[in-house]
């Protein structure tokens, strides 16, 4: 019964300090796929690399203190691969793959279009790029779960003040139709409202303001998956009773 975690930790030492690595050791899990690790190799400490018995593994970018992902599991993983064949997304270590027996684990980090409209350039080149990676995975045939941060969110009900966003980055037209096209053409399956419609599913907030305090907040992480391992989801929750981050771990339960 896999129990899948996606956390983007905003700085895995800082997470560290603010106990995320002692909650993740009481949660069972037997994927835990973590974001923008800031982090390069040589900041890794042990506890890092292999806590708790976990095997890591990780995708660093090239510049300092920025993205990076990273796959951790119970069970050693069969293959491992780092990168989706882009090189400017690949240098900025958005993607780690593991494949542990016919179950595919992906981490991924997704650009942020808010800092620049040079970064919502890249983001929506990061978009054209991707899609036909998602193509690919689809038609190799096996059971695939892509966690991670995305920075979109899809639909009205996933951010609190949907109408004053809609020129911004994260709920823009443009990548909300990308994220249907991954649902309707590609065919696959936004587990965690498979399971739960209801409203105010948030996994990030800002700092700005009192966002945390008020709920003002976006879902933009998710569990996208096969249509077959999605219909074997059936619990989901985000963890929200200590903030490791300003994301909250998304937590998905497989039978």
């Amino acid at each position: 019964m896999p129990r899948i975690i996606s956390a983007n930790l905003n700085g895995i030492r800082s997470a560290h300090k603010k106990g995320f690595f002692n909650w993740m050791a009481n949660q069972d899990a037997d994927f835990i796929c973590v974001q923008e690790l800031k982090a390069q190799q040589a900041d890794m400490t042990e506890e890092f690399l292999a806590p708790h018995g976990y095997h890591g593994h990780f995708h660093y970018a090239e510049k300092k203190g920025y993205s990076g992902t990273g796959v951790y599991s119970r069970t050693k993983p069969d293959t491992v691969k780092t990168g989706f064949g882009c090189t400017e997304f690949d240098n900025e270590g958005r993607y780690t793959r593991a494949d542990v027996g016919d179950l595919t684990i992906i981490s991924v980090y997704c650009p942020s279009g808010s800092s620049s409209p040079e970064r919502q350039e890249a983001k929506f080149r990061f978009m054209e790029v991707f899609l036909p990676h998602l193509q690919e995975l689809r038609a190799e045939g096996r059971e695939i779960v892509i966690c991670g941060d995305w920075n979109i969110a899809h639909k009205e009900i996933d951010l609190k003040n949907w109408k004053g966003n809609q020129k911004n980055s994260g709920f823009l037209p443009e990548e909300r139709a990308w994220m249907t096209r991954i649902f309707d053409e590609l065919g696959l399956v936004d587990v965690h409202r498979g399971i739960d419609q209801r409203p105010e599913q948030y996994t990030w907030w800002s700092n700005r303001g009192q966002a945390w305090a008020k709920n003002v907040g976006w879902r933009i992480d998710y569990h996208v998956a096969t249509p077959g391992i999605a219909a074997r989801a059936h619990a989901v929750s985000i963890y929200k009773d200590e903030r490791f981050s300003d994301h909250a771990p998304l937590i998905i339960d497989y039978v």
